[in-house]
C-alpha cells in the first residue's frame, strides 16, 4: 500500500497488524482517485474510519487544503499518525479518536464541512446504513460535495435520502465504492 501520485507518491504506508484494518487497494483507490479527480484540489477532506488514512493522505498529496481523520482504535491511528510524518503531510492533518457516528455530531457541533468524506467502515456490520442516517440529521458535507462510501457488495448501499443522493456505484470484485452526493446538478465529472 503506497501513496499513487502527488508530492508524497510512492511513500510505503505502514499498516497495523491484524485483520482489524482492510486497507483500500491500490487499484481500487487510483480509480476512486482517478472519478474525483476535479474536486480534490484545495478540497476539506474527512477520512472516517481512517485505518492506515490511506484515502486521506493520498487527497492530502494531491493537493487536498486538509485532513481530518476520525477512527476508534488507538493502534489505527498510531500508525495513522505515523504515516501521516512519514509522508510530509501531518501539518494539514487531524486526527480524532472517537466511533465514525460520534465523530460526525462533534464536527456538526463544530460547524465544519466537507468537500470530500471517505468513508471505509468495517464489512456487512450495519455501519453503512448508521452513517447514511447520521449524514441526513447532521449534515457536514458541503453543497456540491462528495461521500465516498466503501462497502462490501454483500451490504446494500442503494439509499438516496431528501438531501444525500446517490450518484454513482463502483464494483471491484467484493469491494463497492458508493458515490453521493448534496447536489447532482452541482457537481461535475463524476
Amino acid at each position: 500500500m503506497r501513496i499513487i501520485t502527488g508530492t508524497a507518491k510512492g511513500f510505503r504506508l505502514k499498516a497495523p497488524r491484524g485483520l482489524d484494518v482492510r486497507p483500500t487497494g491500490d487499484r481500487v483507490k487510483e480509480s476512486v482517485f482517478n472519478i474525483i479527480n476535479n474536486h480534490i484540489e484545495q478540497a476539506d477532506v474527512l477520512d472516517l474510519f481512517a485505518g492506515t488514512g490511506n484515502l486521506g493522505l493520498e487527497a492530502l498529496s494531491r493537493g487536498a487544503k486538509g485532513a481530518v481523520f476520525v477512527d476508534s482504535a488507538t493502534t489505527s491511528l498510531s500508525v495513522l499518525k505515523e504515516n501521516a510524518l512519514h509522508t510530509g503531510l501531518a501539518e494539514r492533518s487531524a486526527f480524532i479518536k472517537a466511533d465514525a457516528v460520534k465523530a460526525i455530531d462533534r464536527l456538526f457541533q463544530d460547524g465544519r464541512k466537507f468537500d470530500l468524506i471517505f468513508c471505509d467502515p468495517p464489512y456487512n456490520k450495519g455501519f453503512v446504513s448508521a452513517i447514511i442516517a447520521k449524514m441526513e440529521e447532521k449534515l457536514i458535507l458541503k453543497p456540491g460535495g462528495i461521500l465516498i462510501l466503501e462497502h462490501s457488495k454483500h451490504e446494500p448501499c442503494n439509499i438516496s435520502t431528501i438531501i444525500i443522493r446517490m450518484m454513482r456505484r463502483e464494483e471491484y470484485g467484493e469491494t463497492v465504492m458508493t458515490f453521493f452526493t448534496t447536489d447532482p446538478d452541482n457537481v461535475k465529472c463524476i
